[in-house]
């Protein structure tokens, strides 16, 4: 007897949290870093001065960036505890309040009253919190917060963004620094979107038009800002 193939599927939402993290990590370091530089060497600054000034900037992006992913995430994270222990305490409450309620659910999904009942009967008798979790709350284990993959994710990714303008502007010529530094880095921030939307599962061109587009306008701010400063000094 040959038994059945199992048929397995692979879905992208389970790479959200990191997925996120990770491409707005790269983002904002290339955007940033390129921006700094940018700004710095339309100031006039000495060519030492514009690299230390990459490197601190690398430093202090890479430990934002975790910072506040960490706390932006824990947070959500806080809240997502709260409200399953919130969904405990009515389950241990009011069980049979909880059952009417999972079973509107369904039905409310499409399943007539009678299937509805008998789902979320048996479901509550296998998880009675996980059901409601997943089912009125929200909450997955594919898009549980997760504080620490989060702020990792953020703080490497930025920390590589950030290298490749600044790898540019260590070898490129000083005179011609402001034009290599932008176009490597909308180079570098068209190949992130477009891969970012592949992994994703979107259309490539549409992903690498808005991050390089956005960051050529980031750029082009940063550059008038130095500009300006360093007219008036």
């Amino acid at each position: 007897m040959i038994s059945p193939r199992r048929h397995t599927e692979r879905h992208r939402t389970d790479r959200i949290g990191w997925l996120r993290a990770a491409v707005l990590g790269a983002n904002d370091g290339i955007v940033s870093t390129a921006s700094l530089l940018v700004g710095v060497a339309a100031a006039s600054a000495s060519h030492a001065n514009l690299i230390v000034t990459g490197i601190a900037g690398l430093a202090a992006g890479a430990m934002s960036m975790a910072a506040g992913e960490y706390v932006s995430v824990h947070s959500q994270a806080d809240t997502e505890k709260a409200d399953l222990a919130r969904e405990r305490a009515e389950l241990e409450a009011d069980p049979a309040a909880e059952r009417r309620e999972l079973t509107a659910i369904y039905v409310a999904r499409g399943l007539d009253r009678a299937l509805a009942e008998q789902v979320a009967g048996q479901l509550m008798e296998h998880d009675a919190l996980g059901a409601h979790a997943r089912d009125e709350l929200g909450i997955s284990e594919a898009l549980a917060a997760r504080p620490i993959q989060a702020a990792l994710a953020s703080a490497a990714s930025f920390a590589v963004g950030a290298m490749l303008p600044l790898a540019v502007a260590a070898v490129a010529p000083e005179q011609h620094l402001i034009p290599w530094v932008s176009g490597t880095s909308l180079v570098f921030l068209a190949a992130l979107g477009g891969v970012a939307a592949r992994v994703g599962g979107a259309g490539m061109l549409p992903g690498a038009s808005r991050v390089t587009f956005w960051g050529a306008l980031a750029m082009a701010i940063t550059a008038g800002v130095g500009a300006l400063f360093g007219a008036v000094v």
